[in-house]
């Protein structure tokens, strides 16, 4: 689907006439005009931005359009704040964004000024303006706009074939809100049982209940029913009778013969079985490996390595597999991309790193994401030399000829991968500087500092560590993760589940 937003830039511009307009002469366009009052104006007064964006693209994806033309948010005296909305609108329904503005008795220099205006809401994302329509009876006077505020100019509502060109837009990025209605759409429609080991967790059993309420996932709850009744008392929340709640205690028993099973050659036996099965994170991962849950998420309070040690020596690597590894999705304003490894690996070398940036291609590409490649270093191509450097080019060697399919490059500085102009100077015969959307690290230490980093810095919310490399979906919570972070990484445990049903 490819998207257009007219934005009028005046309140006299008639958004919903053009935006008709637009749509019928482009043949296959679907007309589109949201309310912009009511639910989205009292959702902003609140902060909840996002929420608003979520249903406009659940709104936008229900009508399965092959080109949607959408009306955007006319300027309004009395609530400019919502207009100024338009550019996350945009970026939202990754949608070109065409001014639509009236001449009437305005002369050039006026309507040069509008739209010079207009274009400054645009400066961080100047790839999204596509150009603008003109009202205006009299010859030329789109032309000499055009030329002085370097727009393109479509002609006249009724002069719009050229508009056609916007649709075909070779850069495509997936947003927050396409991810976020993406994740929480498919995970629905997985329908998945997940585990949460840590079940008394006050924002563990807060996650579980929005997760059932939501229908994400079924959740269950590890830990004595009378705990996670005292910590939803106290958080005045209301437990749904569908979430599942199991005292540890009354599962040890049958658990205790499979794990012995499992670890024989181990020399695992049933006293020492029944003593790790009392740690819930053990209990859970041997529920999943007897297929009793689809998946887990641990680490509210528990460590990475408290959450993987169970799972890699219960559940194993997937076939193909030799490494397990992390990776974070970072919704960044403009768009989503893909942080690797974060979590897991301090040292990987050359050849582990390639398998990581393979396995985060592939993890980004089912989650929507057009996976680019960029393996990161203090050094862009030959900018740089040493050992650490080697190792990033030795990885970028190993995982292009692994993976010829994929566009990966490196190594490539972070600016050089993420900054088209840096791109251009540093880098112009790459195909993947610029544009990179996968970010493979060359160590855990530069990784976890950088996505740290982003997130707090940049108030960006990243979901993950997703584990990668696991024969069953297992993930790990930051310990300082917010309620929103664990009902998005249950949600992307249960899609995990369905894609290795495959």
């Amino acid at each position: 689907m490819a998207n257009i937003l007219i934005v009028p830039i005046s309140a006299s511009a008639d958004g919903s006439a053009v935006t008709q307009a637009v749509a019928a002469a482009l043949n296959t366009g679907t007309f589109c005009a949201l309310d912009a009052s009511g639910d989205a104006e009292r959702l902003i007064c609140q902060g909840k931005s996002d929420d608003w964006f979520d249903a406009v693209v659940g709104e936008t994806a229900a009508l399965d359009a092959e080109n949607l033309v959408v009306e955007g948010i006319r300027p309004d005296a009395e609530k400019i704040f919502l207009s100024t909305k338009n550019l996350e609108l945009a970026l939202s329904l990754d949608a070109a964004v065409v001014f639509a503005a009236v001449a009437g008795s305005h002369d050039v220099d006026y309507l040069v000024k509008k739209l010079n205006l207009a274009k400054q809401a645009y400066v961080t994302a100047p790839d999204v303006l596509g150009g603008f329509i003109l009202d205006c009876a009299q010859p030329g006077v789109g032309e000499a706009v055009a030329e002085q505020t370097g727009l393109t100019f479509f002609g006249s509502s009724e002069k719009l074939n050229d508009l056609s060109e916007l649709l075909h837009r070779s850069s495509r990025r997936l947003s927050p809100a396409q991810f976020r209605y993406n994740m929480i759409d498919s995970a629905g429609k997985a329908d998945k049982r997940i585990v949460l080991p840590e079940g008394a967790e006050p924002r563990t059993v807060q996650a579980a209940v929005i997760c059932h309420e939501k229908g994400i996932a079924r959740c269950v709850l590890l830990a004595p029913r009378a705990e996670v009744e005292a910590v939803a008392k106290e958080r005045h929340i209301t437990l749904p009778d569908s979430l599942e709640i199991i005292d540890p205690a009354t599962l040890i028993e049958q658990y205790v013969e499979p794990m012995c099973e499992l670890r024989k050659s181990k020399g695992l036996t049933p006293e020492q079985a029944r003593e790790q099965l009392q740690d819930t994170v053990v209990l859970g991962t041997m529920m999943m490996a007897q297929n009793d849950v689809d998946g887990l998420v641990s680490g509210a309070v528990h460590t990475t390595a408290n959450t993987i040690r169970p799972a890699l020596q219960l559940i194993k690597t997937a076939p193909g597999a030799s490494i397990v590894s992390s990776v974070f999705f970072m919704l960044l304003p403009n768009q989503v991309v893909a942080f690797a490894d974060c979590a897991v690996n301090p040292n990987p070398t050359p050849e582990q790193l390639a398998e990581i940036a393979i396995q985060t291609a592939d993890s980004a590409q089912a989650f929507g994401i057009d996976p680019k490649v960029a393996l990161i270093s203090y050094s862009t191509v030959n900018s740089g030399s040493g050992p650490d450097v080697d190792a990033v080019i030795e990885a970028t060697k190993i995982a292009q000829a692994k993976r010829p399919d994929l566009a990966i490059d490196g190594p490539l500085q972070y600016d050089a991968a993420t900054v088209p102009s840096v791109a251009k100077s540093k880098a112009p015969e790459s195909q993947v500087a610029g544009r990179a959307t996968v970010l493979v690290f060359p160590d855990l230490n530069t990784g976890n500092c950088t996505y740290k980093a982003v997130q707090r810095n940049a108030n960006v919310l990243s979901v993950g560590p997703m584990l990668q490399g696991l024969r069953k979906p297992v993930n790990d919570l930051s310990r300082g993760a917010l309620v929103e972070d664990i009902v998005y990484t249950i949600a992307l445990t249960a899609i995990q589940a369905k894609q290795m049903e495959g």
